[in-house]
């Protein structure tokens, strides 16, 4: 007698599953505890410096825009620098969610990087893997105390940044890094 096989799973209810990616509990290790991540947050400073570029810009396209028209085609047509505010409205909104969206968590085996709104990546960087870890600051990031910590290894698409930081925090996670890929690099 021939039994009933299992019933398919629908598109509906994969895509449910999918967009709960941390109902289920993770894997933190080889030690087979499970638990969730402890996700850190980038600091309020990389919001208020692109905020800041985003407001520079903005007006100064407006003014340009607004004068420019106003010369060739008359003052009615100044207006149409204002849709550059509508764009600074715009990008204020985009900004905070993007800002909210990058985090990262320090595992035993891993470094997860999780950032996007739209289009979600996560980025999982195994400590043996990593080859270089260095600790970068322009010159608008020094000016706002930031600093970013950016992960090489083997493979080029593997590459993984985190923006923002505090100097002293990118330096920890740096020297935090660097020990745990000597650590695990040693087996290889």
């Amino acid at each position: 007698m021939l039994s009933a096989a299992p019933p398919m799973p629908t598109v509906v209810s994969v895509m449910a599953a999918l967009s709960q990616p941390y109902a289920v509990p993770m894997e933190i290790g080889t030690t087979g505890e499970t638990s969730f991540p402890d996700w850190v947050g980038l600091p309020g400073g990389l919001l208020r410096l692109r905020r800041l570029l985003l407001v520079f810009w903005a007006l100064l396209l407006a003014a340009v825009t607004g004068v420019v028209l106003a010369l060739a085609a008359g003052p009615a047509w100044a207006l149409c620098g204002a849709l550059w505010l509508g764009a600074l409205a715009w990008g204020w909104v985009l900004l905070g969610r993007n800002w909210r969206s990058w985090r990262y968590a320090e595992r035993v085996d891993d470094l997860l990087i999780s950032r996007g709104v739209l289009w979600q990546a996560q980025t999982v960087v195994p400590y043996g893997r990593m080859q270089l870890v260095e600790v970068t600051s322009g010159p608008l990031e020094r000016r706002f105390g930031l600093a970013s910590v950016q992960l090489h290894t083997a493979a080029a698409a593997t590459d993984a940044k985190i923006p923002g930081l505090a100097p002293g925090e990118a330096e920890r996670l740096r020297d935090r890094l660097t020990e745990l890929g000597e650590a695990r690099s040693a087996g290889l």
